[in-house]
C-alpha cells in the first residue's frame, strides 16, 4: 500500500482536499494511507518553540534542526526506505515522470517546510530530497504536499476507474492533451470537429496527436526540447 507520512506545523489542513474525489474515496477504501505528524510536538521548552532567527542575521525565522530532526525521528523506523521530500521553492521541478515513479513505490515522507525554510543540516542529515511544484513561492509547503500526493493518489491501481483515462493526459506521451469535446455537437457557434464524428478511429488518432502537438509548441515548447 502506497503510504504517505506528513511532517507539518499545521496538522489540522489535512487531508483537506485530499479527503475529497479520487483520492478520498481511496482513502476510504484503503488504497493508500495518510499520516500526519506535528512538527511542534517536539518542540523546544513550555511554548514547544520550533524555529529562530537566521544564522548571519536577515528577515524571519527558520526551523531548527534538532527539532525537525527529532520530529523526522520519531516518524521513521529503520527500515523505512520511503524517499524523503521537502517541499521547496528551490527543489527540483515535479515532473509526471517522478510522480510515476512515487506512485509506484510503497509511498513518501513529506516534510512541509513554514517561515524561512529549514536548517540545511538537517536536509543533508536526513537525506531530503527538495521537490517544488512551481517557480513562485507558497506560504509553507502543506499545499505543495497536497498536489505531489493527489497526482501520485490518482495513479494507484483501482483509482481511477478506467487505467486508460490516465494513458493520454497531459505529460503521459511528453506533450500536453488534446482537445476534449462531447455533447452537445453545436454550442454557441462552435461545432465538434467532424473528425471526432467520423468514426474512422485511425484518422481520429492522428488528429488527436497533431493537435497535442500543436498545443505543446505554442504553450510548452521547453517539452520539444532535445533535452527536455
Amino acid at each position: 500500500m502506497f503510504r504517505a507520512t506528513l511532517l507539518t506545523l499545521m496538522p489540522d489542513m489535512f487531508p483537506g482536499p485530499l479527503g475529497q474525489s479520487l483520492s478520498g474515496d481511496a482513502l476510504a477504501r484503503e488504497l493508500w494511507a495518510l499520516e500526519v505528524r506535528d512538527i511542534r510536538a517536539h518542540g523546544l521548552g513550555r511554548h514547544r518553540s520550533v524555529d529562530d532567527s537566521p544564522a548571519g542575521g536577515g528577515p524571519g525565522m527558520v526551523i531548527r534542526a534538532d527539532v525537525l530532526g527529532a520530529a523526522l525521528d520519531d516518524a521513521l523506523a529503520p527500515e523505512d526506505a520511503r524517499p524523503r521530500l521537502l517541499m521547496s521553492p528551490r527543489g527540483k521541478p515535479l515532473r509526471q515522470e517522478r510522480v510515476r515513479e512515487l506512485a509506484a513505490g510503497e509511498g513518501a515522507i513529506l516534510v512541509c517546510g513554514r517561515f524561512e525554510g529549514v536548517d540545511e543540516r538537517v536536509i543533508a542529515g536526513r537525506g531530503l530530497e527538495e521537490v517544488s511544484i512551481g517557480d513562485y513561492v507558497l506560504s509553507g509547503g502543506e499545499l505543495a504536499a497536497m498536489v505531489l500526493l493527489d497526482a501520485c493518489v490518482r495513479l494507484i491501481p483501482g483509482v481511477m476507474g478506467k487505467l486508460a483515462s490516465g494513458s493520454e493526459e497531459s505529460f503521459e506521451s511528453g506533450l500536453l492533451e488534446y482537445p476534449q469535446y462531447t455533447r452537445p455537437r453545436d454550442w454557441e457557434g462552435r461545432s465538434i470537429p467532424d473528425v471526432l464524428l467520423s468514426g474512422d478511429h485511425a484518422k481520429i488518432a492522428r488528429w488527436r496527436r497533431e493537435e497535442a502537438e500543436r498545443l505543446t509548441r505554442e504553450r510548452r515548447p521547453d517539452l520539444l526540447a532535445p533535452d527536455g
